[in-house]
């Protein structure tokens, strides 16, 4: 808890909470952001291409070695 000794010392303070709020909305803008592309089909599929393609070279390397 804070003692402020004058008025000047209560806005400074709401002046840099409210500044601290628009920051961390504006995290979050881009949280939302980062959020809704990385749940794009075009993401996914991408991300399934990747897999195959290393289960494949897995199986590949088993069948080199065998």
């Amino acid at each position: 808890m804070n003692n402020y000794k004058t008025e000047e010392d209560i806005e400074l303070s709401l002046k840099r909470l409210n500044l601290e709020r628009q920051i961390a909305l504006e995290e979050l803008k881009s949280v939302k952001g980062d959020f809704k592309e990385s749940i794009q089909p075009a993401n996914w599929l991408q991300s399934g291409i990747k897999l195959f393609s290393k289960y494949g070279m897995l199986m590949l390397v088993k069948k080199l070695i065998k």
